[in-house]
């Protein structure tokens, strides 16, 4: 369970109108905003409570055909985003179409490979799942509920939080709609936040790092995999990296991170060739097509998203922001969609000890979430550097075998911040925490440890000295002993 507040926020008023505050009679409506992975889960989670849900979604159907291709860079689905699946009977069937990856396999420029394992007992596994195909299940799940309607090819244009009426552009021209609770779930480029952060008092901070992404392919070879498909792949370059996650059809999904401008400056195919066959060489011969793929995607830009306050009431209306739209994160610790995925767990628990007070429990969810999501976002970006950098380093390599030792050493005790992280539901901020008790403790032991060896080592040293003879003339014999008489 995510910390408790510090505070109880204050319960507010209701603002009269139902599903606001204390629901009048029936099921509260409820617009999300955003028909992803988020929106879709936190559909599912309000639909399983009996809510009234309207799912608007600016782009087409994506199960339907010539719908157009969405963006296909891989996630790695790891406990927190299983367990919110879990709750609402989904877990199974994502992971039917997902493949395990139990380490990191590290791709060195002379081609050399090694393994890290992600756990202490190398048995625990992140999961490699396209995120298209995994919209398209939840989209499917949304669907089986009665309650929910979804509303394809709707862009956001306008929002009143005061009243909750939204005008969108469709394709038959412009609609428009009314709800007394409105939920933004559209994303790092959230319209709905858009909307808010003209309002007095809202604080929006946008973090870009100067590297941008290009999506790649490594198809099958004779039918089987290119690559080991039981590890997520790296090739770690100093200032830049290339990673690659399986497929089930075989196929490898690899996403290139490079400095923007150095990005930019591949604008030939000979290029393109000429740094692949430098930097990936390995790689650059399982990619027939590499300069038309290349081509063919676009540069991605990569942002860290803070803002507050997510909750915006209204006279008619409340407005919230939940995943992406409240919390963008780099993808380097694999938790974007986990997080979002944690979000709509800890909304729905808000729900249930409020009373479905969606006023309530979306004050009492930021307030529960803020500090979590704040430290996930800078793991994100500190662990940029470390996939980037430090993973083919010797110090990083030895300090990960000796968290490993400890944790096996001391099991249930000792936990390193990546098991924590990706293989548990410890709150992101008490997962800090916890690892600076760890560190405090393990620096004591190893001070203490290194005391008793010196102590020792001393003892040892002075029981095998032999004994110097003593000075003349002070009763001693030559043997350093006093004599006989004197003993007595």
């Amino acid at each position: 369970m995510d910390d408790p507040p510090a505070r109880p926020p204050a319960r507010p008023p209701s603002t009269g109108a139902p599903g606001v505050g204390a629901p009048a009679t029936g099921a509260p409506e409820v617009a999300v905003v955003g028909a992803g992975l988020v929106g879709c889960l936190l559909a599912c989670f309000l639909a399983r409570r009996g809510h009234a849900v309207t799912l608007y979604e600016r782009r087409p159907d994506p199960r339907e055909a010539g719908a157009g291709r969405s963006r296909s860079i891989n996630l790695a689905i790891s406990e927190r985003g299983i367990d919110a699946l879990r709750r609402v009977g989904l877990d199974e069937t994502v992971l039917k179409a997902a493949l395990p990856m139990p380490g990191r396999m590290m791709h060195a420029p002379d081609g050399t490979l090694s393994f890290q394992p992600y756990s202490a007992d190398g048995r625990r596994a992140i999961n490699s799942i396209s995120r298209s195909a995994l919209n398209r299940t939840l989209l499917d799940a949304v669907d089986a509920f009665p309650g929910v309607r979804l509303r394809f090819r709707h862009r956001l244009t306008t929002l009143d939080p005061e009243t909750g009426r939204m005008e969108f552009d469709t394709p038959g021209g412009p609609a428009a709609a009314v709800a007394p609770v409105i939920i933004g779930a559209d994303g790092a480029g959230s319209a709905v936040r858009a909307r808010l952060q003209t309002r007095p008092g809202f604080n929006l901070h946008q973090e870009y790092l100067d590297y941008g992404y290009k999506e790649l392919t490594i198809p099958a070879r004779a039918g089987d995999f290119a690559l080991d498909p039981g590890a997520l792949h790296i090739w770690p370059r100093g200032r830049s990296m290339m990673i690659a996650l399986p497929n089930p059809d075989r196929s490898f999904t690899c996403t290139l991170f490079w400095p923007e401008r150095e990005l930019a400056e591949l604008d030939t195919p000979a290029k393109v060739e000429r740094a692949f066959a430098e930097n990936y060489p390995d790689a650059h011969a399982l990619i027939p097509d590499l300069a038309a793929d290349y081509a063919l995607n676009p540069i991605g830009h990569l942002v860290t998203v803070r803002c507050e306050p997510w909750t915006v009431l209204g006279r008619a209306a409340v407005v919230g922001l939940i995943g992406d739209a409240a919390h963008a994160i780099v993808p380097f610790y694999g938790q974007g969609a986990n997080c979002g995925f944690e979000d709509c767990v800890e909304l729905d628990r808000c729900l249930a000890e409020t009373g479905d007070d969606y006023a309530a429990a979306l004050l009492l969810y930021e307030n529960r979430r803020k500090g979590n999501t704040d430290t996930i976002a800078r793991l994100a970006l500190d662990n940029f550097v470390e996939m980037r950098d430090k993973v083919a380093s010797r110090a990083f390599l030895a300090r990960k075998r000796a968290e490993h030792l400890l944790e096996r050493a001391l099991p249930g005790r000792y936990a390193s911040r990546y098991e924590l992280i990706s293989f548990s539901t410890v709150p992101y901020a008490e997962v800090e925490r916890r690892v600076t008790r760890q560190r405090r403790w393990a620096a004591v032991a190893a001070l203490a440890a290194a005391g008793m060896s010196a102590w020792a080592g001393a003892t040892l040293r002075n029981r095998l000295r032999p004994e110097e003879p003593g000075p003349p003339g002070r009763g001693r014999s030559r043997t350093g002993r006093r004599p006989r008489a004197e003993r007595r």
